[in-house]
């Protein structure tokens, strides 16, 4: 399964940066945004309340261009994941990210979707997370202020866990920087 994940993100990569280099009218048809961002694994101070799990994982994430005006802001889908570089558990997740922006550049975004991990389902070893289940919940929440019309820089939180639908559920939560760019 981490090979798969693994080369599932690396797909991911080749696809956006591929499409970078494409005509980027062409490109923004269809995605809007990628995100690239480093990310400390199983944070475990803000949601789960707990670490296990250690170093950095290496997140990047496509933000596609259909969407819906909702509630001041746009709702758009998104695909990505990241890649643990100890080792420990790599993720691919897919969702709904709501986003605000700002006039001034700030932007706020919270998102709800779906994550599937190479990481342990139970308590093996007391340095991986035991999640329950190999599909899990993924919750992101994003702020940031936009730099250009085409680039941004944001702190970037995301939850994993199966939300007690199977008998472990420890969760895991990432914190780090990312970096936008807008075709």
């Amino acid at each position: 399964m981490r090979t798969q994940i693994k080369l599932l993100v690396c797909c991911l990569g080749c696809v956006i940066s591929s499409a970078a280099v494409a005509d980027e009218r062409r490109v923004s048809a269809w995605l809007h945004e990628v995100k690239f961002g480093v990310l400390h694994h199983d944070t475990g101070d803000l949601w789960s309340g707990f670490r296990r799990e250690s170093g950095v994982d290496l997140n990047l994430e496509g933000i596609f261009s259909p969407h819906i005006k909702f509630l001041g802001g746009t709702v758009r889908p998104a695909l990505g994941g990241s890649v643990n570089t100890n080792g420990d558990t790599s993720k691919l997740y897919s969702g709904l990210r709501w986003q605000y922006e700002h006039a001034s550049g700030m932007f706020f975004g919270i998102g709800l979707g779906g994550a599937i991990h190479d990481g342990k389902l139970h308590l093996q070893h007391n340095d991986r997370k035991a999640l329950g289940s190999r599909v899990l919940f993924h919750i992101p929440v994003e702020i940031g202020y936009r730099l250009t019309a085409k680039s941004s820089l944001s702190v970037y939180f995301d939850h994993v866990s199966n939300a007690y639908l199977a008998s472990s559920n420890e969760g895991m939560d990432t914190l780090g920087g990312r970096f936008g760019y807008r075709f």
